[in-house]
C-alpha cells in the first residue's frame, strides 16, 4: 500500500477500532470498497453495503471526520468537512480467541474466533487546503497589514519557517 502523500496545511485525523470480533479477511473486502473515496460518498456506501462489517466501519469513519473537526478546531482552521477523503484505511488481525468444541469419544477440536483491529484515516484533499491557506492569508494580510504576517500565518500552519526576503533588513 502507498503512503499519501500530505501537503503542508493539510488536516489528516485517523480513528482506531481495536479488538472488534469479526474476521479481518471478512473487512478487508468492505475497506476496498471505500478507499480513497471522500468522506460523504464512503458513508454512502457503508450505508447500503450488506455486509456486517460495514456497520463497525461505518462507526471508525464517523470518528475519523468528528477527530478531523475537532484537529481543525484546535488548530483554529476553519474546515469543510466535504473536502474530507478517505487517505487510509485498513484491517490488521487482533488476538485469536482459542476455544474447544466437543467432539467424539471424550475428545475436543479447537478452534479459533477472529479479531480485527480497523484503521481509517481522513485528509483534507490537497486544493481544499491551499485555498484554506491562501484564504487565512489574505485575511490576515487585510486585517493586519502588518509586514511579515504572511510569513507568521504559513509558518503556524506549516510549522516551518518560510524563507528571508531579500533586501533591506
Amino acid at each position: 500500500m502507498a503512503d499519501v502523500q500530505t501537503h503542508p496545511g493539510s488536516i489528516e485525523a485517523h480513528a482506531l477500532a481495536r479488538h472488534v470480533r469479526m474476521s479481518p479477511q471478512k473487512a478487508r473486502l468492505v475497506m476496498d470498497l471505500i478507499r480513497g473515496q471522500k468522506a460523504q460518498d464512503a458513508l454512502q456506501t457503508l450505508r447500503y453495503t450488506p455486509k456486517r462489517a460495514a456497520k463497525h466501519i461505518e462507526k471508525v469513519l464517523r470518528s475519523a471526520i468528528a477527530n478531523a473537526e475537532r484537529k481543525a478546531e484546535d488548530a483554529g482552521a476553519p474546515l469543510d468537512v466535504d473536502e474530507l477523503y478517505v487517505a487510509k484505511c485498513f484491517v490488521n488481525e487482533g488476538p485469536r480467541w482459542k476455544r474447544l468444541r466437543p467432539a467424539p469419544m471424550g475428545r475436543a477440536f479447537r478452534y479459533q474466533k477472529r479479531t480485527a483491529h480497523l484503521c481509517v484515516a481522513v485528509a483534507e484533499h490537497h486544493v481544499a487546503a491551499a485555498e484554506r491557506v491562501a484564504a487565512i492569508e489574505a485575511e490576515a494580510e487585510a486585517q493586519k497589514g502588518v509586514r511579515g504576517t504572511a510569513r507568521r500565518v504559513r509558518k503556524a500552519l506549516t510549522g516551518k519557517q518560510a524563507p528571508p526576503k531579500k533586501g533591506k533588513k
